[in-house]
């Protein structure tokens, strides 16, 4: 059957769901094998390795049930405003020189203010007119007049992460709606920004749920998906979740494989976790990593990820 499928992925088929949720039962070992084929059938040898900063912390409005920075929990977590430009541009300009090619500002809250808007895109001008890096942002629900900025600014990339399944979306956060997230997904590649998006595996969620936000990606036509590991942190709703095993994330990443073939899939926040940092995972279908610190944990060293991309033959570059 992994064959079967597999042919039929190759051969420009798509898969449907049922056929997606036959895969969570097969030997995991030729799955990720037949995964990692499709990824080199459809993307090559390509590794997309980007990095990001926190660029606003804590405070934040929203209830995400996993996340340090909400202000309705008590985990512990840096709190302050929207980074100066020079210490933005400080971060970029160490980013580029250790060869990172994509560079992202996140920030913390529902959606930054006009205001803030205005500020960020004075960071991103001065990037791009100093470090030669692709330029990303993730910054909430914004508005398409925001995006438009961005866009002018010199942004490329919007990341807006869709969490997970529209059905277990309402046990995660209930202060924004997955319609939010799809409609803000919309503006953005209205405006000219290309999206990436994708979520976080261990919430609680079913493996058909995964499924079903794979298959919402691949109606988006997502090619930038980041898959996230819950790291359970002390604090949060989710700090007793049990972390997932490397198995269930090796699955995991095949079966997006499978259903979005030629997609960058980039192993974000958790990779640390796993014992390899990672290798197994890309041997299963992943092709990219967030690399460096995440938002309120700590990541992987860029020397780190250089150092095993290039031990299993990928080329670190863009990947559009």
């Amino acid at each position: 059957m992994i064959t079967t499928l597999q042919k039929k992925v190759i051969n420009g088929g798509t898969l449907s769901r049922e056929e997606a949720v036959l895969l969570s039962s097969v030997q995991l070992e030729p799955l990720c094998e037949a995964a990692d084929q499709i990824r080199r059938h459809f993307c090559g040898n390509a590794f997309d390795m980007c990095s990001i900063i926190n660029g606003k912390s804590g405070k934040c409005p929203e209830d995400c049930k996993y996340c340090a920075q909400s202000a309705h929990y008590s985990a512990d977590t840096a709190v302050y405003p929207l980074l100066s430009t020079d210490e933005i541009l400080r971060e970029a300009k160490a980013n580029a020189a250790d060869g990172i090619l994509r560079f992202s500002i996140v920030t913390s809250g529902k959606r930054l203010s006009d205001r803030e808007v205005e500020k960020v895109c004075d960071s991103f001008r001065k990037i791009r007119e100093t470090c030669g890096i692709s330029l990303c942002a993730s910054m909430g629900l914004l508005s398409q007049k925001q995006f438009k900025m961005l866009k002018s600014a010199g942004v490329v990339r919007y990341h807006n992460n869709l969490e997970t399944s529209r059905r277990f979306f309402p046990h995660i956060c209930t202060t924004h709606t997955y319609e939010d997230k799809i409609q803000a997904i919309r503006d953005a590649r209205e405006s000219g920004l290309t999206v990436c998006s994708g979520g976080i595996i261990g919430l609680g969620e079913t493996m058909e749920d995964r499924i079903d936000m794979a298959l919402t990606l691949r109606d988006l036509q997502i090619r930038s998906v980041p898959i996230n590991v819950l790291n359970p942190i002390p604090g949060t709703p989710l700090e007793h979740n049990a972390p997932l095993s490397e198995d269930e994330i090796c699955r995991t990443a095949a079966i997006f494989r499978f259903l979005l073939p030629d997609s960058i899939l980039r192993m974000a926040g958790g990779r640390g976790l796993m014992k390899d940092q990672g290798r197994r995972v890309f041997r299963s279908g992943a092709n990219g990593a967030i690399t460096q610190n995440m938002l309120t944990t700590g990541g992987i060293a860029v020397h780190e990820d250089r150092q095993l991309a290039e031990e299993l033959g990928f080329e670190i570059r863009l990947y559009e």
